[in-house]
């Protein structure tokens, strides 16, 4: 089998979940990474064997910290069928020249504006119109949740309209630079926020509002989220539906806190303690007069890892069936929920 060629620009907390979840997969390979410094990542990095790619002025301090860079990142760009850009947001934008120039395929991810791409992608909800692209956005992790949980949804009873507010999780475990530490801060304050446009560059023809808060966390975002739906339904019916779900988890068992949903993914030797599935408290579904609510909790260190792998499968022509690719991206990466 011949495999893609995936090279990974920014080997940081999506980076490296990315590099790992390509790496399993049996049609494709990662031929490099890229980070800017030789950090602790880029350590990691050396001693899994990833071969690194540097800018061209960093690679002296590679070669005398031990680890010898590959190459360039132009270089490494030349080598490869697809790169799927990891950079911090903002970042990547400026990169779009290099993939132009090395006539690449590029991932972006959900930091970046759809425009780059022209074309923002969830596995469940649009894999087959990104077959074949050149150029794609994978959406950000609230963005990625709240599409796996409305689509289902609107396929099976229709959906009038979407209210959601988002407590956030203020920064990574990894990140000392940021907060807030002791305060609740609107996010924006201006309302709404983004997150229902960014919604509806996947699903146009959802009417969803949002707004957010920080919260001072770093394990995981929580949603409230309320459906308007067209059809009656019962509590029964929307576990149903969510049960049958590849990329969400009903999660009860006595866990009542994104706290004892993380402990359950160590329990469960997860790579990195990774949730990348949806996790909706069941007790929590509730349905009155045609309207649903719930609570879900959405692991923002992983869960668009698994949508890289599926938005490369579909650009690079590998699988035309997003069901298919979904089912062999979980498999590979060892997401059972069922």
């Amino acid at each position: 089998m011949v495999k893609a060629k995936i090279a990974v620009n920014g080997y940081g907390t999506i980076g490296k979940r990315v590099a790992d979840a390509v790496r399993a997969q049996d049609d494709m390979e990662v031929i490099g990474i890229s980070k800017t410094k030789p950090n602790y990542e880029a350590a990691v990095a050396h001693q899994l064997g990833y071969d690194i790619y540097a800018p061209a002025a960093n690679l002296g301090a590679f070669e005398k910290a031990g680890m010898p860079a590959a190459g360039t990142i132009e270089e490494m760009v030349e080598k490869a069928d697809l790169v799927v850009d990891c950079t911090p947001g903002g970042v990547g934008e400026g990169n779009k020249p290099m993939y132009e120039k090395a006539g690449v395929k590029a991932i972006w991810q959900g930091g970046e504006d759809h425009s780059l791409a022209g074309f923002s992608f969830n596995a469940i909800c649009n894999y087959e119109q990104a077959v074949g692209r050149d150029l794609v956005r994978v959406v950000s992790c609230n963005t990625t949740a709240l599409c796996r949980a409305i689509y289902p949804i609107d396929k099976e009873l229709g959906v009038k309209k979407v209210r959601v507010i988002l407590a956030r999780r203020a920064t990574d475990p990894n990140d000392v630079k940021k907060g807030p530490i002791n305060a609740i801060v609107p996010d924006p304050i201006k309302l709404p926020s983004h997150h229902g446009p960014d919604v509806k560059s996947v699903l146009p023809q959802i009417n969803i509002t949002s707004a957010a808060l920080k919260i001072p966390t770093t394990l995981m975002h929580v949603h409230t989220v309320n459906m308007e739906v067209d059809k009656d339904c019962t509590v029964e019916d929307i576990k149903n539906i969510y049960g049958s779900q590849p990329r969400v988890r009903l999660v009860g068992q006595g866990m009542s806190s994104t706290a004892e949903i993380m402990e359950f993914a160590r329990d469960m030797r997860r790579p990195r303690n990774d949730m990348w599935e949806n996790c909706i408290w069941p007790e929590s579904i509730t349905v009155q007069d045609k309207e649903l609510y719930f609570f879900q909790a959405v692991h923002q260190e992983s869960i668009v890892v698994p949508e890289n792998v599926d938005a490369i499968r579909a650009m690079m022509e590998l699988e035309s069936d997003g069901a298919k690719s979904i089912e062999k991206t979980n498999k590979a990466i060892g997401l059972y929920n069922k």
